[in-house]
């Protein structure tokens, strides 16, 4: 059999039994002897084959077995059994009414070993399931031959012995057993992102996935762990992680191959071997590096990608420009930079002699502008040159790979002259004298005069105001007197010569204080009065400073500050002006919206571990989430798939922009968005037992009143909190509420434009857009007015869910069923158990009018004053009185045993608690109490009350002659 797209000898089925296969009797155990006979016949083809056929019809009571011989397991945890038979009409058999039955029982007994032909049966085998033919023959069918066959598929699991039998019970049948095949099923071996799959069996239940670590193939190395998962019907589902090729290696058609001779690949990776960069080679396959050609150099810091190089040519058309002691030096970029982009430049000095014949190093002492080694720029300024000497300057041109070659590097030359300079600094300044209003000065003649001194300039400055403007003195010798100076006054004095090339610089800095005043006298009356005007300005200063405190503290009691203005709120402090929710759709693009309301990580900060489901826009994974200075931590990742269309983005990434505004916590909290890689992900946290219908669900019945109450409150805070924001959600449902595991509730799902069920009938289709009809308030269905009122509407279905443990709002009515009741002024009756203050609250979040439903703080407030009285949730309501209760209650008038009456109201698990209890007919079920219930050893407390309001519904269908008498 070929499996999608080629053959291969691993198939998605493993045959652990066919019949059909084997020739002759298939020598399997009957029980007793005259009940199923192995009988050889001629099919419709006239082509020999074996069955096992019984047909004891005329006998009441019949107990025919067929068991199969032992069955290997190997492995399988899973296992299906496809039956092909033939069963006679009933009706088409005169004289056989009340003994002729149209089915057979399947069963299997699992045991480690072959017990041979010992006769183990009713009590030891496990019911797999009662079969009925879906056409039957009758007696002029079986003259011409044309028997019509029937095939039936039934799954078993999980199995944990060795092996097993099969066994076929008929109770009364005419029945031929054509042909049985009994296989598991398995992901057959595939290789993926360059890791190879092994054959694996799937899971022992329908909905299970098995967990498959792939190996990398050869050359290839893990980047993140390979994973796939194996589903129930032999699939491979979406990998996790995956294997690269490793370095000299690529990939191509699922393995990883060498690079070729003139290619390289210097890393692990994705990417595709490159040819060798210029002036480059590898001479063997698989190279992780190209070497350099001949005289050809790659710097350390340069990558593998990059060109091999070589040192630049000496630069060009160096041009020089002297003034005075000074030269600017300019020239042009080599010819031939070797290549490279990083060329910089070294200059060196050297004074030669009068007739150039000799040259001697000069950088001591001279100055380069901005530096001498590693000029990145074509231009340098030297100073403190001598005057009128020559000097010899060399431009070197370097670039990163010049001290990797022998050859020196390349350098052009300049040789000038300098010209008359100015003097150079005046050194020693000295005092001589000082007195209090003059002082004198000496110094000595700079070292290097540079021509005859003219004059030479003093200028000096109070250090106390060195600020100020300053004053200058000329003299014609090496000495001056400063006069008209302050007494007792420190001044700070400079001197500089000056030739006809100009001043020389300042010399350093003297500070020289001036003498001392003599003080002078004062008469007795003087002083008084200085005294009494001190104590006068003392007096007014204080009166002013007394004056100033008593006005700041009268005034301050009329402002408002910030910290006065703020209010406080659940221990956060907040402001009065109010914050609103804002719309991303009002955004031209989406991406600016997300990026300004939502943070941004790095892919490389999270590592998908498993997917948990799959969503609108792609699959949904568990990973973590690791940031910088913090612990990993378990985050929900929502994957856009690939191929999606511009609309898709753009609900994908509104959805982000909605929960990043959102900052509560019975709230989905965003963590953040990865949208510059593929794929693109909303990372939220993540909320361990999934959404509230599925989880309550799961636990029917395990929660006390309190519990359940606790769950609403959570969500209603959440809603209090949405709604103050000024956000409609348009889609609460308990789908869309989801649970950690703390038990605490968050309000989640905001893409308000999608499909909201897998059901295709679970919207209503209006001219904008699609509604989610059980949970919508009837002005939004008719008008699509959503406002907050209409969120309190849906969050009344959700208490009603939460209070029946994930029952579907109004069962099985269609959604046009629906409108019209609720227009009709029909409300869902009260769940099973619920206090009547519960029910109340349900109503009143129903209300017609919108304007008479509560507000979501009035909805927290009640639930509150329930949790702190419980008292108040004593009461019960009941489900028999509603008034559409015959057609949205199940309906039992279809249910002939009490196993298809446990099947109506998702019981059957407790169909061996009756049946060992002597509850056989339905009858015997209208006469239980709550008592009996609890003695057939029924535990929970939800499913007690389930059971017991069942039965006296069927009660009260009885009575209204719903319910066929024949049937009780």
């Amino acid at each position: 059999m070929c499996h999608r797209k080629s053959c291969s000898v691993s198939l998605p089925t493993v045959n652990l039994l066919d019949t059909s296969l084997i020739s002759g009797d298939w020598g399997w155990l009957t029980y007793p002897s005259h009940g199923w006979d192995a009988i050889n016949e001629m099919d419709e083809y006239f082509t020999p084959i074996h069955t096992y056929q019984v047909c004891n019809v005329m006998s009441p009571s019949q107990n025919n077995w067929l068991r199969t011989n032992w069955i290997p397991r190997e492995g399988a945890r899973r296992i299906y059994i496809e039956i092909k038979f033939t069963l006679r009409d009933c009706n088409s058999m005169p004289g056989v009414l009340g003994t002729c039955k149209e089915t057979f029982n399947l069963y299997y007994y699992e045991v480690d070993r072959d017990l041979g032909r010992s006769t183990i049966w009713e009590n030891q085998y496990v019911k797999i399931d009662t079969i009925a033919a879906d056409e039957s023959f009758t007696g002029v069918d079986l003259g011409v031959r044309r028997l019509k066959l029937n095939t039936e598929v039934r799954g078993v699991g999980p199995l944990t012995r060795r092996g097993f039998y099969l066994a076929f019970q008929d109770i009364g049948a005419c029945i031929a057993v054509v042909s049985v095949r009994v296989y598991y099923k398995r992901c057959q071996g595939v290789a993926r992102g360059l890791a190879v799959f092994t054959d694996v069996v799937t899971g022992a239940d329908s909905s299970s996935l098995v967990e498959v670590r792939g190996q990398c193939v050869d050359h290839a190395e893990e980047r993140d762990t390979p994973k796939m998962y194996c589903s129930a019907e032999g699939e491979w589902l979406v990998p996790i992680g995956r294997c690269v090729c490793s370095a000299g290696f690529q990939e191509h058609r699922d393995a990883c191959i060498a690079c070729e001779v003139g290619y390289y690949k210097p890393t692990a990776g994705d990417q595709q071997c490159e040819k060798c960069p210029l002036h480059s080679h590898s001479e063997t396959r698989a190279a992780l590096t190209c070497p350099c050609d001949a005289n050809y150099y790659r710097a350390t810091s340069d990558p593998p990608a990059t060109p091999c190089t070589r040192p630049p040519t000496a630069p060009i058309n160096v041009i020089s420009s002297v003034n005075g002691t000074s030269v600017s030096l300019e020239w042009g970029s080599p010819v031939d930079s070797g290549g490279r982009g990083d060329v910089i430049y070294n200059v060196s000095c050297q004074r030669c002699a009068q007739d150039w014949s000799q040259c001697a190093d000069c950088s001591t002492g001279v100055r380069f502008i901005p530096q001498q080694m590693g000029l990145t720029d074509t231009l340098v300024t030297v100073l403190n040159l001598a005057a009128h000497a020559n000097y010899t300057f060399r431009i070197h041109s370097l670039n990163g790979v010049s001290r990797l070659s022998n050859e020196p590097p390349q350098f052009t030359t300049a040789n000038i002259t300098t010209n008359q300079a100015a003097p150079s600094q005046v050194l020693a300044i000295r005092q001589e004298n000082a007195s209090q209003n003059s002082v004198t000065l000496l110094w000595q003649e700079p070292d290097q005069p540079n021509g005859v001194i003219l004059e030479y300039d003093i200028k000096y400055y109070e250090k106390e105001n060195e600020l100020q403007s300053y004053s200058t003195v000329k003299s014609k010798n090496t000495s001056a007197k400063v006069s008209g100076l302050k007494p007792g006054t420190r001044y700070v004095f400079q001197v500089r010569a000056r030739t006809s090339a100009g001043c020389g610089r300042f010399s350093q800095s003297v500070e020289i204080q001036t003498g001392k005043a003599v003080p002078l006298r004062y008469d007795t009356m003087t002083i008084i009065w200085i005294c009494l005007a001190l104590v006068i300005g003392l007096i007014t200063f204080l009166a002013i400073v007394i004056c100033r405190k008593r006005h700041c503290g009268y005034s301050k009691a009329f402002q408002d500050s910030d910290e006065e203005k703020m209010h406080y709120q659940n221990g956060h402090v907040s402001f009065p002006e109010a914050r609103f929710y804002i719309d991303p759709h009002t955004y031209e693009d989406p991406c600016q919206a997300v990026h300004e309301f939502a943070r941004e990580i790095e892919a490389s900060r999270i590592k998908i571990e498993k997917i948990i489901g799959s969503g609108e826009f792609g699959e949904v994974c568990y990973g973590r989430m690791k940031l910088p200075g913090k612990r990993d931590v378990p985050v929900a990742l929502k994957t856009l798939k690939a191929g999606y269309s511009e609309k898709q983005r753009r609900d994908f990434l509104s959805e982000a922009s909605i929960m990043a505004q959102f900052d509560h916590p019975n709230v989905i909290r965003l963590e953040g968005v990865v949208t510059r890689s593929k794929p693109v992900m909303i990372i939220t946290e993540y909320m361990e037992n999934g959404s509230l219908d599925s989880f309550l669900r799961r636990h029917d019945g395990q929660f006390t009143i309190i519990q359940l109450v606790g769950l609403l409150r959570g969500i209603a805070a959440g809603m209090t909190y949405l709604a103050d924001l000024g956000f409609v959600h348009r889609d609460l449902a308990a789908r869309n509420i989801l649970v950690n595991s703390n038990l605490v509730c968050k309000v989640s799902d905001f893409g308000l434009s999608r499909v909201l069920e897998d059901d295709p009938d679970a919207a209503y289709t209006t001219s904008g857009g699609k509604i989610p009809i059980r949970w919508t308030a009837p002005e939004a269905i008719a008008y699509r007015k959503f406002s907050s009122a209409s969120d309190v509407w849906s969050y009344g279905v959700v208490m009603w869910e939460v209070m029946s443990y994930g029952e579907r709002p109004y069962w099985n009515l269609t959604n046009r069923d629906v409108i019209k009741s609720v227009e009709e002024g029909y409300r869902l009756p009260s769940p099973m158990g619920c206090p009547v203050a519960l029910h109340t609250l349900m109503l009143d979040c129903w209300q017609k009018d919108r304007n008479e439903r509560p507000k979501f703080c009035q909805i927290v407030t009640v639930l509150d004053k329930l949790i702190r009285n419980p008292e108040n949730l004593k009461s019960m309501g009941t489900i028999l009185n509603s008034p559409l209760m015959n057609r949205t209650n199940p309906d039992f008038s279809t249910c002939r045993s009490v196993g298809d009456w446990l099947d109506t109201i998702k019981m059957g698990r407790y169909k061996d608690h009756f049946a060992v209890g002597g509850y056989y007919t339905l009858g015997h079920v209208m006469g239980m109490n709550q008592q009996d219930i609890q003695r057939l050893g029924i535990t929970l407390m939800g499913h007690q009350k389930k059971i017991m309001t069942s039965v006296q519904m069927m009660r009260v269908q009885v009575l209204n002659n719903s319910v066929p008498s024949v049937h009780v």
